[in-house]
């Protein structure tokens, strides 16, 4: 599975981004994604997940209730809508992915086997 994010930008404190994850190489619809963030000098950390069919999804404390993960299976393509970006959101961000056609989603970065490129987001003051 070749995963490519996109979607990233500068936006001032309170905007909105949505970041997209395209795949392709397999049948998308079968596999967990997830995404995670790094900001300068700080570990990956997790973001958002989401089963294989969109049903069940998990966000960390940081961002519930701001960030909404959704799939569009017949695209191929994950989403990640961020609302009421603070500058501590801003990182790289990274989609992943995992064959899980029975599972639902994955929280722990090394659950996943592919990743993408990232995503810059920049959030002002």
């Amino acid at each position: 599975v070749q995963l490519q994010a996109s979607g990233g930008g500068l936006v001032q404190a309170g905007g909105s981004l949505r970041l997209s994850c395209a795949a392709s190489g397999a049948t998308f619809s079968r596999y967990a994604t997830g995404w995670f963030r790094q900001a300068l000098g700080k570990e990956r950390e997790f973001v958002a997940a989401v089963d294989w069919s969109g049903r069940n999804t998990n966000y960390a404390d940081s961002v519930k209730g701001r960030f909404t993960i959704s799939r569009d299976n017949a695209k191929n393509t994950v989403y990640l809508q961020m609302n009421s970006l603070k500058p501590e959101d801003t990182a790289i961000y990274y989609c992943a992915a995992d064959y899980r056609p029975l599972y639902g989603y994955v929280t722990n970065e090394n659950g996943y086997s592919y990743w993408g490129q990232g995503t810059q987001v920049t959030v002002s003051s």
